[in-house]
């Protein structure tokens, strides 16, 4: 079996690494990919919007397998694309069609998707471009803080919670009137704030059935302790400690169920990855947002604890056989450290040389903004490198990942050394 995996991020290296371990794959090819991929694939210089040269390079591969790690070529359509092509009917497409993916590519249709079908989430409003002051007065019918969403795709950074009205408004003003977030915060969608913990929770599905992957809880924000601007996710714990059976239990009846039946009844068949960002209120489960693909950096922790062959769950997704099969964890706590550049989430600069990785024991290290310059790794993003270990308990996982984040550096490195100290 020859596969392609879609994306660059520590997210593409974690499937990658994970599918090039399975007898099954002959040969793996990862667009556009980084310095990681390469050491356990070949990287292949695709741009992942750009499906006529993506259809062709499958085509010129005898490529079987299309697994879409990112998020954009879904939202635009990939899927479609494929299906609307009878040469390549036959390969396996792991991710959902344009209309599936308007769960993560519009924040207002996933709202009135999960009011529809009394899924628990948020109340909210959603305000477009020229209801600037409407907004304003449902502002002032809420209590602090406020939470604002861009509608689109924005890099993770769509996201802004205001402590103060003043604050709002003004955020509010910038997203629709001032464009902040392009095309993405043509819609605003306003929300009341939930006060509890979040986490990550994931389904392989072919559109009938359904399997559970592994939970995760990631860590947003820049600073210590929670503080700073959002980033794309500074790491990962997983299994999470509060999410025990009877939350999950309450998971699956009231979310996971009802959002599978909910693309059923609107004729969509979602074959891939469904993430569920929860928070957990009390002892009670709301979805924050949708997305249609692995988290990253929650694929860090949650791909190296599944057992199963990969490849097996995938092929099952495009027959609709994924009720045959059960998914195998492991046990032990994984946990992965992010660590990034200088000056992230804001300007920071590329092309810093990284040395350590191969004096890392202990540890897998994935790869999200890196490349290779032929003699040497750089840094080539925000976010770059997640450093993933295992233990018998959050403490111990740290422990190891830390004591190789020290090990490894480049000018700039920055990262939390307070992960999962909220889950102690």
């Amino acid at each position: 079996m020859k596969v392609l995996i879609l994306g660059s991020g520590g997210r593409e290296h974690a499937l990658a690494w994970k599918i090039a371990q399975s007898p099954k794959c002959d040969k793996l090819f990862i667009a556009p990919g980084n310095a990681g991929t390469a050491q356990v694939g070949i990287n292949a210089p695709l741009n992942i919007s750009d499906f006529k040269s993506i259809a062709t390079f499958v085509l010129e591969n005898q490529i079987d397998m299309v697994v879409v790690g990112s998020e954009a070529p879904l939202v635009e359509g990939i899927r479609d694309y494929f299906d609307a092509r009878e040469d390549l009917s036959e390969v396996t497409l792991i991710g959902p069609s344009k209309a599936g993916a308007l769960l993560e590519g519009s924040k207002d249709f996933a709202k009135d998707f999960m009011q529809k079908n009394a899924i628990p989430t948020a109340a909210y409003k959603t305000f477009t471009a020229g209801e600037t002051l409407e907004g304003f007065r449902f502002l002032e019918t809420m209590k602090p803080p406020y939470v604002l969403k861009a509608d689109g795709l924005a890099a993770g950074k769509g996201v802004i919670i205001c402590n103060k009205i003043e604050d709002a408004r003004e955020n509010l003003r910038q997203m629709l009137d001032d464009k902040k977030f392009g095309q993405a915060s043509q819609k605003v969608v306003i929300e009341e704030f939930l006060d509890g913990i979040e986490v990550s929770v994931f389904v392989l599905t072919d559109g009938k059935s359904y399997l559970l992957l592994p939970e995760a809880k990631d860590y947003k924000r820049i600073g210590e302790g929670d503080t700073g601007p959002n980033t794309g996710g500074m790491g990962a714990v997983s299994p999470v400690p509060f999410a025990d059976k009877a939350f999950m239990q309450k998971v699956e009846d009231r979310i996971i169920k009802p959002t599978i039946l909910g693309l059923q009844k609107l004729n969509i068949l979602y074959q891939g990855f469904v993430f569920f960002g929860l928070i957990k209120v009390g002892d009670e489960p709301f979805v924050i947002e949708y997305n249609c693909r692995l988290g990253d950096p929650e694929s860090e922790v949650i791909i190296p604890r599944i057992k199963s062959d990969l490849t097996d769950l995938f092929a099952a997704v495009k027959h609709q056989k994924i009720h045959e099969y059960r998914v195998e964890f492991e046990t032990s706590t994984a946990t992965t450290v992010f660590l990034v550049s200088g000056g992230y989430p804001g300007d920071y600069q590329k092309g810093k040389e990284i040395t350590g990785i191969s004096e890392t024991i202990g540890s897998l290290v994935f790869h999200a903004g890196t490349k290779s310059d032929g003699k040497k790794i750089v840094t080539d993003g925000g976010r770059v490198l997640a450093i993933t270990s295992f233990g018998t308990g959050i403490t111990e996982a740290l422990a190891v990942s830390y004591k190789n984040a020290a090990v490894i550096n480049f000018e700039g490195k920055y990262y939390r050394s307070d992960l999962g100290n909220d889950l102690l």
